[in-house]
């Protein structure tokens, strides 16, 4: 007989004869081996320095810390689902930032583009008197052409980078999304696993007992976060200096003014009192929020104001109608700035539609074109186009709206100023290549 024979069955005879041993009721569980034995096991030397407990208390054990890593998983499980549905909400909302931002690169292109031919327009009546003024004509005509084709070229990059980062941005969501789908189901089957385990008698529960407190424990041990996509506003294009030209002084007119409001001497800014003042009735004075217009009123023409809002929490800026809006918030476009906690949000009206901003505004320019039924609002810090409204309709004088939030009790801080423009961008002239900027 071979060696190799001889030596299987000596194994197999050694085999049978511990098999024979452990014939009786399994009374011990060595954790170590993960395995279930009767009382002589421990008779032989290899087992002897094995930690060893009685089936009901290493069941009790395992039981024990089952309940604990069940609490844990079903505590990873509701975050990871309250991860994924932000993600599947942040698809929607960045589809939906993707396409504002290219509409408002796309009004904004369109807004330079009519400053551009009105400022050459300018140019070309005031060089009439000239001998040579068709060389200088078409000399200038050139030069339209010229910046045209470089502001065409300029906004069609921004709307190329805009599309590549929204496309950039959807992938690595989706991908987000099936990466926390799927760490939901191992969380879902791993949870279903222990509590059918914690249900059931000592000697089964034992059974593969440790690999299944690894693979939970391996669970919640993976990172939960949402993905990192990038900021779609870098593709702001910015503001351009020709509205620096079209900026004017805006003055408050008090005999608007919500009784809640304080107005400055120099009819320049405006704070929350606690208690309404008695006021004398006049036709044209808000009541339904704190809010006062501005003297000045628009019937034709291009405007720009920039107001400071750094010292108040909860503001409104826009364009009203005046008296006609006396007792409601219907016949204005406005932009609201709201913070709560630390968080600040931001909306357009009308319709009511959150806008994509994460960070406070301090200074907010308005923008009104009136002819062609445009108002635009711009983070002037920033230099950016917060939201425009193209393409409305305008009947009569509109006015300047400003409005703070009225506290529903204790101090409130809030105020608000009308920025003065520069000297400088009142009476100084830019060129056609400035617009561009």
């Amino acid at each position: 007989m071979s060696k190799r024979l001889r030596s299987q069955l000596e194994q197999a005879s050694t085999e049978d004869a511990c098999s024979e041993i452990h014939l009786e009721p399994p009374q011990l569980f060595c954790d170590e081996n993960q395995i279930t034995r009767c009382d002589k096991y421990l008779q032989y030397q290899e087992h002897r320095n094995h930690v060893v407990y009685r089936v009901q208390e290493a069941a009790e054990n395992y039981r024990k810390l089952f309940q604990e890593i069940l609490n844990s998983l079903k505590e990873k499980l509701e975050v990871a689902k309250s991860i994924l549905a932000d993600e599947q909400e942040r698809m929607v909302l960045m589809q939906e930032e993707e396409q504002n931002l290219k509409e408002v690169i796309e009004s904004e292109y369109r807004l330079r583009f009519r400053l551009m031919m009105e400022e050459n327009e300018v140019n070309f009546q005031s060089l009439q008197g000239y001998i040579f003024n068709l060389n200088l004509r078409e000399a200038s005509q050139n030069q339209l052409i010229e910046f045209v084709a470089k502001l065409k070229e300029k906004f069609q990059e921004i709307l190329q980078r805009l599309d590549s980062l929204g496309r950039e941005n959807m992938n690595k969501l989706k991908e987000s999304e099936v990466r926390l789908s799927e760490q939901i189901c191992s969380l879902q089957k791993m949870i279903a696993e222990l509590e059918k385990k914690c249900g059931q008698s000592a000697s089964v529960l034992l059974q593969n007992a440790r690999y299944a407190l690894e693979r939970s424990e391996s669970l919640l041990l993976q990172c939960l976060e949402p993905a990192r996509i990038t900021d779609l506003s870098l593709c702001q294009t910015g503001i351009s200096k020709m509205l620096k030209v079209l900026q004017r002084p805006i003055t408050l007119d008090p005999k608007t003014a919500h009784p809640c409001l304080i107005v400055s001497e120099d009819l320049r800014s405006i704070r929350l009192r606690n208690i309404q003042q008695e006021v004398p009735g006049h036709p044209e004075r808000l009541d339904f929020s704190a809010t006062v217009l501005g003297v000045e009123s628009f019937t034709s023409g291009r405007h720009y104001w920039e107001v400071d809002v750094e010292k108040a929490t909860q503001w409104q800026l826009g364009i009203g109608r005046g008296s006609a809006s006396r007792h409601a918030s219907g016949d204005k476009v406005l932009l609201t700035g709201s913070m709560v906690g630390t968080d600040f949000t931001f909306w357009a009206f009308p319709p009511l539609k959150r806008v994509s901003l994460r960070e406070q505004m301090h200074r907010v320019g308005v923008f009104l074109d009136y002819e062609y039924g445009q108002i635009a609002f711009y983070d002037v810090t920033r230099q950016s186009l917060i939201y425009n409204f193209s393409y409305l309709t305008f009947h009569g004088a509109l006015k300047p709206v400003f409005c703070l939030c009225i506290s529903r009790g204790g101090m409130n801080p809030d105020s608000l100023s009308i920025c003065l423009p520069h000297v400088s961008s009142c009476n100084g002239t830019l060129s056609l290549q400035s617009s561009l900027v």
